[in-house]
């Protein structure tokens, strides 16, 4: 009870100006690199850094894993992500087509709709920069109206974009699909409102299996983003201070450069320098947004201070 922190440094910086009469220090969350790496990358992980479940810092040594084994763990990865949507969807998804995928609580500040905000733009980048198929899921609060009004856009753009991107929204979301899509998905897309989101995890579980983030630059990824290394940042430009309309208004803008002309020529065109973003995604963020170095920190801090 003696120590406060925030769950990222952003949060404890925002938890400050909000409660300035406290001394707030921040711990950024992790995740369980054990639980939450996909089948075929623990696999690959056994085989090349034996060690790296009783010390998840070892996943550093990822850089050294050969590009075709990351690719191919990813691949089937992504395979059994696909063969369940299209087996409870009938959606007919192609393992060959750059896939989103965003799945979070339906929080209206999550933005899940950012993306779907200029829809003949996002046709427009499918038919010039290359494929995309998009996976949602998530669900909302019972008595959060906004929320469910939000899942709503979604399905009214899934329809408005039937003949062009094929967009898939997953009933029952729970931990089991949670893995499933952290691990298969291509690129793991989040909008939050800055500065709004404490820190979210979901990136990080995908970062252990190689599918690097494409977010805005808000919670955790403000520590874990390095540019065209380990991800994407959307609307870094954006004025900080700009909220509601304005806000979204850039960061969409930003979504769409950067999806059309970074995130989809590299994936169609240069998959070598797109597995580097894969395997940094790994070497730099699984190593340490994880529950060891999250507990460590909260040792030395808090518990024992």
């Amino acid at each position: 009870s003696h120590y406060v922190n925030g769950v990222a440094k952003s949060h404890g910086e925002v938890s400050r100006h909000m409660f300035a009469q406290y001394r707030i220090d921040a711990i950024t969350n992790g995740v369980h690199a054990g639980t939450w790496t996909a089948p075929a990358f623990q696999k690959l992980f056994d085989q090349h850094i034996p060690d790296w479940r009783g010390d998840n810092f070892h996943l550093r040594y990822a850089l050294s894993i050969p590009a075709e084994e990351i690719w191919n763990a990813h691949a089937a990865a992504k395979r059994a992500l696909l063969e369940y949507v299209n087996r409870e969807t009938n959606a007919g998804l192609d393992n060959a087509v750059l896939t989103i995928g965003f799945a979070r609580r339906a929080a209206t500040y999550k933005r899940a709709d950012l993306l779907f905000r200029d829809l003949e733009r996002l046709k427009s980048i499918a038919a010039k920069a290359g494929r995309l198929q998009i996976l949602y899921a998530g669900k909302a609060h019972p008595q959060d109206q906004g929320g469910k009004q939000l899942i709503q856009r979604i399905f009214q753009a899934r329809e408005a974009l039937r003949r062009d991107i094929k967009v898939v929204y997953l009933a029952n979301y729970d931990m089991d699909l949670a893995k499933l899509l952290t691990a298969g998905v291509d690129v793991w897309l989040n909008t939050p409102q800055p500065p709004l989101e404490a820190s979210g995890t979901s990136g990080m579980k995908a970062a252990l299996n190689g599918v690097p983030s494409f977010s805005v630059f808000d919670g955790w990824w403000i520590e874990g983003c390095i540019e065209g290394i380990t991800g994407w940042a959307i609307g870094e430009r954006c004025n900080p201070g700009s909220t509601g309309d304005v806000r979204s208004a850039c960061d969409a803008a930003a979504l769409y450069d950067k999806l059309e002309h970074v995130i989809l020529p590299l994936f169609y065109r240069d998959r070598n320098r797109f597995i580097e973003v894969m395997r940094h995604a790994i070497a730099l963020n699984g190593s340490f947004f994880n529950t060891q170095r999250m507990v460590l920190q909260y040792v030395l801090k808090a518990y024992f201070r």
